[in-house]
């Protein structure tokens, strides 16, 4: 530990989660528009199509699906593959600035793929790609068997990862929309957008945002949002214009100086988060947000589950069955508490489901 660490503020378990619940809109509806909001959090996770959607709801003051779904249609927010290798709802500007900045990591997944990419031109294999996906948006099942022309004797599962990391695809509408549907169809992000991809960037404007959105937070936190390893140069460059504070456990956390840090005990109302919620997902040490005794309890092998967050901390999960929120919290609420999570479910259902008539019920969830 050096001795700056060692002499840094303590910053207690609450205090980390009341600042990165603010920083995550969660501590209080935000008046941001979604495309606006969906910069802030540098992204939003989104295998499948409603979670953003969702995400929204729990943050900004009065969002209705059709707000993000016109922002899709406008092309001003991307589905794409960025930060760890899995799809995200970005921005425009960002899917153009944040996707080449993780290529490195795109580039060490293509390396698990090697053995069945034998003999394949990458830059020629791109080259193709882009001229087929920017003819006609492609589904990754024709691309491949576009490839495989090219190189029959490939694994066909190696080829479409080859053109998912060599090039910026992103989903085309209207996959992505609210009460839609539409198979995933790819372009690249410079043909769906009409301009050119920018050049990978310094990291350190990156670092800021992650900080305003997720911090306070250590170097391994941002690592493990953005995929990305040697970053703690980064970070001892940005040093001298950022605040050092610790962990209880002294690890050493970064943040920016005029970031709002509230009171411990500043309450924190439930929210109904979906699955793969970024809140949940982006740094190395999640105790700010899981209780420990609940570590691993939001999924079961590659499911995960929506959550339900009671005082700031992950609490119970959530489903929606015909005409019914279902509830279940990992352990007993207080009568008070009970009332606030109706309260907050029959807002999320207004909003989100306007007019369907569901009711708020408990359950319980199954032990593991």
């Amino acid at each position: 530990m050096t001795k700056t660490t060692a002499t840094a503020p303590v910053l207690g378990t609450r205090a980390l989660n009341r600042a990165t619940l603010d920083r995550q809109l969660l501590l209080r509806r935000s008046p941001l528009s979604a495309t606006a909001a969906v910069e802030h959090l540098l992204g939003l996770q989104a295998q499948n199509v409603k979670p953003p959607y969702y995400a929204l709801a729990a943050r900004l003051d009065g969002f209705r699906p059709g707000e993000l779904s016109a922002a899709m249609d406008a092309r001003d927010v991307v589905r794409i593959v960025t930060m760890r290798s899995t799809i995200h709802t970005h921005t425009a500007d960002d899917a153009l600035t944040l996707r080449p900045l993780v290529q490195a990591a795109r580039d060490r997944e293509l390396g698990q793929f090697r053995k069945g990419l034998t003999g394949v031109d990458l830059d020629r294999l791109a080259a193709i790609s882009r001229e087929l996906v920017e003819a006609a948006p492609r589904t990754m099942k024709e691309l491949r068997e576009a490839l495989l022309v090219e190189w029959p004797d490939a694994d066909p599962f190696a080829l479409s990862v080859a053109a998912r990391c060599t090039l910026p695809l992103v989903q085309v509408t209207p996959r992505g929309l609210w009460g839609r549907s539409g198979q995933v169809a790819l372009t690249t992000a410079e043909h769906w957008l009409g301009r050119a991809a920018e050049p990978v960037p310094a990291p350190d404007a990156t670092v800021l945002r992650y900080l305003a959105a997720f911090g306070p937070a250590s170097v391994k936190d941002m690592q493990t949002w953005a995929g990305l390893t040697r970053l703690r140069e980064v970070f001892e460059r940005l040093r001298p214009e950022l605040l050092v504070f610790r962990d209880e456990n002294g690890v050493e956390l970064f943040d920016l100086p005029d970031a709002s840090r509230p009171e411990a005990d500043t309450p924190a109302p439930p929210r109904f988060l979906p699955e793969f919620d970024n809140l949940l997902l982006s740094h190395a040490d999640r105790s700010r947000v899981v209780p420990a005794d609940l570590k691993g309890r939001a999924w079961q092998g590659n499911q995960a589950y929506c959550t339900l967050l009671v005082d700031g901390f992950l609490a119970g999960l959530w489903r929606l069955e015909e005409r019914a929120l279902v509830v279940e919290p990992f352990g007993e609420l207080t009568k008070g508490r009970r009332a606030e999570v109706v309260a907050e479910g029959e807002r999320m259902l207004a909003a989100m489901h306007p007019g369907e008539g569901h009711d708020v019920r408990f359950g319980t969830v199954a032990r593991p």
